[in-house]
This record gives C-alpha cells, sequence and structure tokens, in this order.
C-alpha cells in the first residue's frame, strides 16, 4: 500500500491507514505488525541498515570516547566538541537505531507508547546536539582560523561552555513534546518515533512546534554554519594567494577546501530530508504520500551516528591515529604531522 490518508487514534498516536479501511483499532503500531504500510521486505531491509547504524555508530562515537579519554594529546578545545558530538551520536545508535531495528524486525513498535516517547525525545535530543555541535565547530574555526576578534584566544573553557549550550538549545528543542507542544508518535512506517508533524491538532500546537523547529534548530545554525565556511574559504583563499609560492599553503587550501565541502553537504544529508517533509506536510495537508518514503528522513537523520565522526574524526590525523594505535595497528608515526599540520592550516589566518 503506497498512499493513506492520517486518522487520529485517542491520545498515543495518529496512524496512516488504508483508504477502504474502518476499524482503526485494528491496527495500531503498538499491537500489530504493520503489514498494511509495506512489505516485509521493506521492514527487514530498514531492520538490516538500523543494525548497521547502531553496531557500526556505536563502535565508533565509543572509540572516540575511549581515545580520549586515554590520550591527553587529544584533549584539545576542538576535540571536546568532538567528543560532545560522539556522546550526541551514541544518543543516536545507541537508543535510536536500536530502538528502531527491534521494532522493523516486528514490524510494529513493540515497546509500547511509553517507550515511543523515550525513543523519541532521546533521538530528538541527541540529533539537536549534534546538530547545534556542527555549528559550534564551524564558530570555532571561523574564530581560530579567520580571526574576527583580533588577538581572542579560543580555550578549553570555552570549548566547553559551547558545549554545554549545545545541550541546553537541544533541550529547548527536544522537550516541548513532552509537555504539550506537539508530542512524540510512531513516524513512517511506525517503527520510530518523532515529532507529530502529521496533523494539525490544535490541542498540541504542532505546527507551531514545527515551524519553531525549521526557523530556530535547522534554519539559523544552517545560517551560522554557511557563513563561518564561507568566511573560512575565502580567508584561506586571499592567504593562497599571497603565498602562491608555498606549495604548504596551498595544499592546506585545498585540504580545509575538501574537509568544508564534506562537512555542509553531511549537515544537508542529515536535516534537509527532515525538515523539508515535515515544512511540506505542514504546508499541504491531506495530501496523500509514500509511507516508505516517509521513513527516509528519520533514516537520514540516525546514518548521521556514522558519517559525522567518519568527516570529522577519522579524517583528523590526530584522532585516526590514536584509534589505530589503540586497535593495536599502530600509526603512532601520524602525531607529529597531525599536529604540524593543524598549526599550519591555523596560522593561514590574518594575523
Amino acid at each position: 500500500m503506497k498512499h493513506s490518508r492520517v486518522m487520529e487514534l485517542p491520545e498515543d498516536f495518529f496512524i496512516p491507514i488504508p483508504l477502504d479501511t474502518d476499524n482503526i483499532t485494528s491496527l495500531s503500531p503498538f499491537l500489530v505488525p504493520q503489514d498494511h504500510l509495506a512489505s516485509s521486505g521493506v521492514f527487514y531491509v530498514m531492520a538490516v541498515f538500523m543494525l548497521f547504524i547502531f553496531v557500526v555508530g556505536t563502535f565508533i562515537n565509543t572509540l572516540t570516547i575511549a581515545c580520549t579519554m586515554q590520550n591527553k594529546k587529544l584533549r584539545s578545545h576542538l576535540n571536546y566538541i568532538l567528543v560532545n558530538l560522539a556522546v550526541s551520536n551514541l544518543l543516536v545508535s545507541g537508543v535510536g537505531s536500536f530502538t528502531a531495528l527491534c521494532s522493523f524486525s516486528n514490524k510494529y513498535f513493540i515497546m509500547g507508547p511509553l517507550a515511543c516517547k523515550i525513543e523519541g525525545f532521546i533521538a530528538t535530543l541527541g540529533g539537536m546536539v549534534s546538530l547545534w555541535s556542527l555549528c559550534v565547530i564551524a564558530f570555532e574555526r571561523w574564530l581560530v582560523i579567520c580571526k574576527p576578534l583580533g588577538t581572542f584566544i579560543f580555550k578549553p573553557d570555552h570549548a566547553l561552555g559551547c558545549c554545554a549550550i549545545t545541550w541546553v538549545l537541544s533541550l529547548l528543542a527536544s522537550a516541548p513534546p513532552l509537555f504539550g507542544w506537539s508530542r512524540y508518535i510512531p513516524e513512517g512506517l511506525q517503527c520510530s518515533c518523532g515529532p507529530d508533524w502529521y496533523t494539525a491538532n490544535n490541542k498540541y500546537n504542532n505546527e507551531s512546534y514545527v515551524m519553531y523547529l525549521f526557523i530556530a534548530h535547522f534554519a539559523l545554525p544552517l545560517a551560522v554554519i554557511v557563513f563561518c565556511y564561507a568566511q573560512l574559504l575565502i580567508t584561506l583563499k586571499m592567504a593562497a594567494k599571497a603565498q602562491a609560492e608555498s606549495a604548504s599553503t596551498q595544499k592546506a587550501e585545498r585540504e580545509v577546501t575538501r574537509m568544508v565541502v564534506l562537512m555542509v553537504a553531511g549537515f544537508l544529508v542529515c536535516w534537509l530530508p527532515y525538515a523539508s517533509f515535515a515544512i511540506w506536510v505542514v504546508n499541504n495537508r491531506g495530501q496523500v504520500f509514500d509511507l516508505r518514503l516517509a521513513s527516509l528522513p528519520s533514516i537520514f537523520s540516525k546514518s548521521s551516528a556514522v558519517y559525522n565522526p567518519f568527516i570529522y574524526v577519522i579524517l583528523n590525523k590526530q584522532f585516526r591515529s590514536c584509534m589505530m594505535k589503540m586497535m593495536g595497528m599502530g600509526g603512532a608515526d601520524d602525531e607529529e604531522s597531525s599536529t604540524s599540520s593543524v598549526t599550519e592550516v591555523s596560522k593561514v589566518g590574518p594575523a
């Protein structure tokens, strides 16, 4: 069944049902497999993908935290933010992906309404911390390389403060549905939970909550990220032009450009589908849509637990070297080159 409409059930959920079905209660996503929404193959493919995200995401992010705890040289201000990102990714992979794995395997949200609210809140909290951490990383790179504040030095205390701010902002985004401004319900194929943007319900003010999330927790951090990285690229290109004879400066400029493209692309892959789908639903009430496609935004956001650490951590020579050493694969030789590389990139900005 590709297309559906949404009908109300008492308090815990709204479910998409076939157009020719009148017995709504019999299709509860907390009680019975949702075979009317997709074939078993679709559910099992989703379950396998969630297993991949759970295993790989949990492993990479746990290794990131363990490496930082074990190696003092990794405890720099930027790496504090990367650890903050790893913690948020662990929430997404360890709770969101694991819960979705169990649900997709059974073809319905087997853990019940309370677990749905808990999973929706924790996955949203982790996702928001991840989003704001990416914003902080962009802001930190702008301060360090572009030096807009002159001699201001971004210290570990500033990084810890920024990490705390990411959690406060994320709670402002994820907590309201627990207190009546929107709510957490099964979404898409009914095997994971998220904010209710499917319905125009005056009791929960869903539409105002969706707009709040879009403006304050997508458009705003995206604007900050684009601004900071645009300024960073401009600064690096100016430095590379002024030092055209310096091969190392040219190399640094190319490397940072590639990293910026990856970072912005990763952000958009994670959050653009979610934001676009939510806004489309809010502005197209009553339109039918494929529930299998409606699950994709959640899949993209959960997969960030894997590709975020790949972009921000594994491509970091210092982290990569320590991870390889911890797993008994060598890598200690990269330490010196890593330090010099970071120093060189930081020096290409204006004095």
